[in-house]
């Protein structure tokens, strides 16, 4: 019989201890779990809670930004980014590829509906550097995908084609009042998630109020994340952001955008500055500049990132005699008739002389005519001779020139008053050394032009909730002074009027056909770099401060082009003219204002043409020499645009939908006007790229579409259409030739 070795005996011994001490470890571990709930201080119920318990986000929509009309402004909406796939592992039945197994087919396919070339596009899914990517994008080309595009790509079932899914900040009208609307940043949270950003006018100065509370649900899952059976959902709704409206009219900033757009193209000027206003209720209707930018795109940010009517001040010039005169004539210091020596004058012995703008002035003049002619000295004297230092001091302060308007747009400044020397004081009588903002003399103005009454400018109308259409604030029109009587507003109008009608005045390329305008010039110097004013022709600010109708005036408007290229034969008001007449013209034939006398023929006026037969409705338009467009192949006119009894404004269109399937027409060469009158006929959402004329169309003519849908249009300026059409010349030429 063998003997144990006493060696076995204590290793079996240890071993023995060993288990028996984790053995009372787990149940005292046990015990304590059960007892307390609790594993290193956390909570174990909790601790499973966390893990089995999902928490998705529901996102909340920023408020929508719409016109005084309820048309919409900026709005989100779902974009979508083209993706392809290229690596060859995702497909696993070579039956049903799902990576692009067939560059050239998609190439040619895509090249139908992105803005990118088919052998851009095939070098895209083709030609690499190194190791093939899993996946290629296709640039701005291949982002903010609509829905509508992505539906017609989708149709095409092109193996490796798929879309990623994101928010986006939608402006439908593009350029559109940018600096005013502003823009909207994304950008990457510490959770990943994207978060908006108001960048800029309205979208930054209400970007509390636009922005949203997301909401939360909660649910029991199991071990892969899927909802488990008879589970409870905890679901904290979204709240979206509120709707704002503004004061803003489509109508109108569509005009102003479109004449500052050819302005711009023509003139070349450094900047334009241009608003217009209701002067009853100190709304602002219109606000525009150049440079600008693409809300959307970002594009030409750079060369300006500032609101010039809010936060840049300027001297107002010769624009800045409508007070000064007002000022007079409410003192009872001004009589037109009275004479003075013009060309230059000296308010103190030890003061220099100041001069009238041509440098001699016209001799012995009346009072009026120099105002007409914009005489620096007969403000001058005035100001000094007749109303005082003092009392005129009272009426700046009383138009509101020592303050910042008020208005809802950020970073708002206000001008500096110069008014300590004898020499500054006459100076800023007629607008030179003292600055002002453009929404400063805005406002100012609305006192001549509503009768005395100074409003309060307005760029919101109301701020409402977005479920219930319940007006969460309104912003109500409000008198911020007084400053003239009714009467001396009246006969303030009455001598600007003479400004544009007498031949002696100034203003006289500012008269509009049928309608009474009353306003005053402006010809302001700039300060150079080296502190003096720059000299040259061109190196002015050319502005003009009008209202119309006179007697009782709906619209005002200020228009100032900075620094534009002139040729020799032009003069510096010509682009401010531009801008302003057709401007203020359009928005008085869409306010429906009556020209107070016309030679033009009753046939301007456009005919009820609903019910009628197509082809009688033809006849009579061409025979008024209007053009018809006729939207479907029905028989009966079942809409009209514009409608009946309406003033046709140049250069438009009046299209005819008729009671059968609506069919897109060929709008290349249309304006702007042209397809927003297509859109709201058709009930299309129209978008549009650029500004000026159509250039190309999302829907090809002739198709067939239905309400909702959406159509895209890329503009451009007259200066690229001419340079188009010159090339398309050119190519018909060549082809001829060969």
């Amino acid at each position: 019989m063998q003997k144990k070795q006493p060696n076995m005996n204590v290793g079996a011994a240890l071993l023995f201890l060993f288990f028996s001490l984790l053995f009372f470890i787990l149940i005292f571990r046990f015990v304590s779990l059960q007892v307390t709930g609790e594993t290193h201080g956390q909570p174990l119920v909790a601790k499973a809670k966390q893990k089995y318990t999902k928490e998705n986000v529901i996102e909340a929509k920023r408020g929508e930004i719409l016109d005084r009309n309820g048309e919409v402004i900026a709005e989100d909406t779902t974009a979508y980014t083209l993706v392809a796939i290229l690596d060859k592992s995702v497909t696993t039945n070579k039956k049903d590829p799902k990576h692009v197994n067939d560059p050239e087919k998609t190439a040619r396919e895509l090249a139908k509906y992105i803005k990118m070339d088919e052998s851009d596009i095939y070098r895209r899914l083709t030609d690499f550097d190194g190791k093939k990517p899993f996946q290629v994008e296709f640039g701005k080309a291949g982002k903010d995908i609509s829905h509508q595009t992505k539906q017609a790509i989708d149709k095409l079932r092109l193996p490796g084609i798929t879309f990623q899914r994101e928010k986006k900040r939608f402006y439908p009208n593009g350029v559109f009042s940018s600096h005013l609307v502003g823009f909207v940043e994304n950008k990457s949270g510490k959770d990943g998630r994207i978060i908006e950003t108001g960048k800029l006018g309205i979208e930054q100065s209400l970007n509390d109020k636009l922005t949203g509370q997301d909401g939360k649900v909660k649910f029991d899952s199991d071990l892969w994340g899927y909802l488990l059976p008879n589970a409870e959902k905890q679901i904290s709704p979204a709240k979206d952001g509120a709707n704002v409206y503004l004061t803003i009219d489509k109508k109108i900033q569509t005009f102003l955008e479109d004449a500052m757009e050819k302005a711009a193209d023509e003139y070349k000027p450094k900047k334009i500055i241009a608003v217009v206003a209701d002067p009853k209720t100190g709304d602002i209707l219109a606000m525009s500049q150049r440079p600008t930018f693409h809300p959307k795109t970002r594009e030409g940010l750079e060369k300006s990132w500032h609101n010039e009517v809010v936060e840049t001040s300027i001297e107002p010039g010769s624009t800045m005699k409508i007070f000064t005169l007002a000022a007079a004539v409410e003192e009872k210091a001004f009589n037109p008739n009275e004479l003075y020596q013009s060309g230059s004058y000296q308010v103190t012995p030890k003061s220099g002389r100041i001069h009238d703008h041509n440098g001699s002035g016209w001799g012995t003049i009346s009072y009026l005519e120099g105002i007409q002619r914009s005489s620096n000295v007969a403000v001058a004297k005035l100001v000094n001779e007749k109303i005082g230092f003092e009392k005129y001091r009272e009426y700046l302060t009383n138009l509101g020139f020592d303050d910042k308007t008020g208005i809802n747009l950020p970073n708002e400044t206000k001008g500096k008053i110069l008014y300590e020397w004898p020499i500054e004081k006459i100076t800023t009588s007629f607008g030179q050394g003292t600055t002002v903002t453009p929404i400063q003399l805005i406002q100012a103005a609305t006192s001549v032009a509503n009768d005395g009454k100074m409003m309060k400018l307005r760029i919101i109308d109301k701020i409402t909730d977005p479920s219930t259409g319940t007006p969460l604030e309104k912003h109500n029109p409000e008198v911020k002074g007084e400053p003239f009587s009714k009467e001396t507003a009246k006969e303030v109008r009455d001598i600007l009027e003479t400004v544009v009608t007498s031949k002696k005045g100034t203003g006289q390329i500012y008269n509009i056909d049928g309608y009474h305008v009353a306003g005053k010039t402006g010809t302001s110097q700039i300060p150079g770099n080296d502190g003096r004013y720059m000299t040259g022709r061109e190196n002015y600010i050319f502005s003009f401060l009008g209202m119309a109708p006179k007697d009782d005036p709906e619209l005002i408007m200020y228009v100032a082009v900075q620094q534009p290229k002139l040729k020799e034969t032009v003069n510096g008001a010509q682009p401010v003219a531009d801008i302003f007449n057709t401007v203020m013209k359009s928005s008085l034939q869409y306010y429906n204002i009556q020209p107070a006398s016309t030679d033009k023929a009753a046939t301007d006026k456009i005919p009820k043409l609903e019910g009628m037969k197509v082809e009688t409705a033809q006849k009579l338009l061409k025979e008024s020499g209007l053009v018809p467009v006729v939207l479907g192949k029905g028989q009966q006119i079942k809409e009209q645009l514009p409608k009946a009894g309406s003033v046709l404004l140049e250069g438009e269109k009046v299209l005819l939908r008729t009671d059968e399937k609506l069919i897109v027409p060929d709008m290349t060469g249309w304006s702007l006007r042209d397809a927003m009158k297509f859109s709201e006929i058709s009930g299309l959402t129209l978008n549009k790229s650029g500004s000026g004329y159509v250039s190309r169309q999302s829907i090809q003519p002739g198709t067939v579409v239905k309400e909702g849908e959406f159509i895209i249009v890329d503009l451009v300026t007259l200066e690229e259409k001419q340079k188009q059409k010159a090339e398309s010349v050119k190519k018909e030429e060549k082809d001829v030739d060969n």
